[in-house]
């Protein structure tokens, strides 16, 4: 069994990686880091080490490597004969591999290969694969190739959790990450249901895994980090030693969570356990992240249907408190690092324009009781 997956990064490597490494997948990793790929060409293997006071290590095996830059051929080629494709490379850059898995497609009904293959972004995104597939959709424009598409590639969308740091090693393929994982995927889209990984929890409805995942790890990852950059903190840690921080992540944790559990009927104790679990994950010293790695893209974060504004409209509609939330939306606002593209964009555009304008512009709110909090609770804390 050969996996096409894109993005070699850590947590291709460190979450995906090990998961198709231990259902006995060979895995081609598509990127254009030419040191990792290289590497990867040159050791067919690497290690994941596990933080956590045993230390575990990993090894993953039958892996090689293609600069997607430089041959792009050779991608169309492994589509062709793959019975999986994954993607880990962050939601942005998904229409720039569309293109290539296109061309892959199309290489696959050339030859008349009609195994069903699945195809899996693995983003922190709600319906990842569904995006996926629009943007692949926009680059094919022979019906034949779309009809095959529509009977033999399947797009369902997963939800993955596991907290990779940023990180440095001698080793460029090493990777660190926590002992905790959880892939989740959603059997409608499937195209080939015979195939399904071991470790990844197949689901009839995904969208509660989803939302509990986004609205809680990512909410609360970057809630950690819009509070801790803004009480000065460098790493993830290091802010939640501050009571005063943590107490901002319960609280926004709490709002999310109440509005979880009116929705999709959760639990209240599991979700509470669910909840401190996730924040001893974020405590953990081993997994030490700095605060401009989940902060980074702020704009991005602050979307529509992004993991602060999605829940504050779904709260604010079922009459649930948003207090903690807006306030970190604020915080959010006033990010500032100077590199990251996204909060040098933001930081100009506050100071262009009026602070309702760039809530309006950013969020696309049309809610004026919730941009009104915003903006108060922004001029507050910029007082």
């Amino acid at each position: 069994m050969l996996t096409v997956h894109f993005g070699a990064g850590n947590i291709g490597r460190g979450f995906i990686g090990e998961v198709l490494n231990q259902n006995h997948s060979k895995i081609a990793f598509v990127d254009v880091n030419e040191q990792v790929i290289n590497a990867l060409n040159k050791e067919n293997k690497y290690t994941i080490e596990e933080a956590s006071d045993e230390g575990t290590l990993i090894e993953v095996d039958t892996v090689y490597g293609i600069n997607n830059a430089k041959n792009p051929t050779e991608v169309i080629e492994a589509i062709a004969e793959a019975k999986l494709i994954t993607t880990a490379i962050g939601p942005n850059i998904l229409p720039l591999i569309a293109p290539l898995i296109a061309q892959g497609i199309q290489k696959r009904k050339e030859l008349q290969n009609e195994t069903p293959i699945d195809i899996i972004a693995c983003e922190n995104m709600i319906g990842g694969s569904s995006f996926l597939k629009q943007e692949i959709m926009s680059h094919i424009k022979d019906e034949t190739v779309a009809e095959y598409l529509e009977q033999y590639v399947g797009f369902p969308d997963a939800a993955v959790d596991r907290i990779v740091p940023q990180q440095t090693h001698e080793d460029p393929l090493k990777v660190t990450v926590e002992p905790y994982k959880e892939w989740v995927v959603s059997l409608q889209g499937m195209k080939n249901t015979e195939l399904k990984l071991k470790q990844v929890h197949y689901v009839e409805d995904l969208a509660p895994f989803i939302e509990r995942k986004l609205f809680t790890v990512n909410t609360g990852h970057a809630t950690v980090a819009y509070n801790g950059a803004f009480a000065g903190y460098q790493t993830i840690d290091e802010s939640l030693k501050d009571d005063k921080v943590l107490k901002e992540v319960k609280n926004v944790l709490q709002e999310t969570g109440a509005l979880l559990i009116d929705k999709w009927g959760f639990d209240e104790k599991t979700h509470t356990a669910y909840i401190e679990k996730i924040l001893s994950r974020f405590q953990n010293p081993k997994l030490s992240d700095d605060v401009t790695r989940v902060g980074r893209t702020p704009i991005r974060k602050l979307g529509y249907d992004e993991r602060f504004i999605r829940p504050i409209r779904e709260a604010y509609e079922r009459g649930l408190s948003v207090n903690a939330l807006v306030a970190t939306v604020a915080k959010a606002l006033r990010y500032n690092d100077l590199n990251d593209s996204e909060s040098v964009e933001l930081q100009n555009m506050l100071n262009e324009k009026s602070v309702s304008y760039v809530v309006q512009e950013v969020t696309q709110l049309n809610n004026k009781d919730i941009q009104k909090r915003i903006v108060d609770k922004y001029e507050e804390i910029s007082k």
